[in-house]
């Protein structure tokens, strides 16, 4: 079984999967597990639904339609990203983007290309497997962290079967097919898809770089209190 310090180092999100068909009992498995996530006061948010086969041809196919008309889809449940993103956050999901489509050979200024990559989100990048995440309306930040917690966990655990995975809030975007699909009550907000597959060696990808430890995580020990007054 591989490391966990593995799993999470080998973990990314991949966007080019084969078209071999991921195992019911791996992804019951999986999900099973992940159920053990952390979540405040047990509330346990996460309403998640598992799509494969037929089905998924057909929600592909309806939000596929729906893509080519240029519907740019339902009006949003959430925000992605905060409009005025500070400066420090801009840079890193810039340099983010660069190094995808470089790798890709997509240039800055090619719209349709980028687009066309774009697009390949609501095909789950051919992967034989999606997953839909939902959560209350009723429900808080707190409980939105919880999802956060249970999809990486569900992510972790995919490595260590040997699968990769792709996280999607562009699935969001036409969150009503995906409802109708899947059956979600109106009172569900579609946070995010996940393609899950196994990788398709062939097609050229990139790995992001992390933020240095010392822009992220301050260490407070006895010798750093020291000079503080009280």
């Amino acid at each position: 079984m591989m490391d966990v310090y593995e799993a999470v180092t080998s973990r990314r999100a991949v966007r080019a999967f084969s078209s071999e068909a991921v195992p019911m009992r791996t992804l019951e498995r999986v999900l099973t597990a992940a159920a053990r996530a952390p979540s405040g006061a047990n509330l346990q948010p996460w309403n998640v639904y598992v799509v494969t086969g037929g089905a998924l041809a057909g929600l592909k196919k309806r939000v596929r339609a729906r893509v080519v008309t240029g519907d740019a889809g339902d009006p949003p449940e959430y925000r992605m990203y905060p409009a005025d993103l500070p400066t420090s956050y801009r840079e890193r999901r810039d340099a983010a983007a660069a190094v995808r489509y470089g790798a890709l050979g997509i240039g800055r200024g090619d719209i349709g290309a980028r687009s066309a990559h774009v697009a390949g989100n609501w095909d789950c990048f051919g992967a034989s497997a999606a997953l839909f995440c939902y959560v209350d309306s009723s429900m808080g930040p707190p409980q939105w962290a919880d999802l956060g917690m249970y999809l990486q966990t569900v992510m972790l655990l995919l490595r260590a079967e040997g699968l990769h995975s792709c996280p999607q809030m562009a699935w969001s975007v036409y969150h009503r097919t995906v409802a109708n699909a899947v059956g979600a009550p109106e009172s569900s907000i579609l946070f995010c898809g996940m393609s899950i597959g196994f990788e398709a060696g062939a097609v050229p990808h990139a790995v992001t770089d992390r933020a240095p430890l010392t822009e992220t995580v301050t260490f407070i020990t006895d010798e750093s209190m020291s000079g503080c007054g009280r």
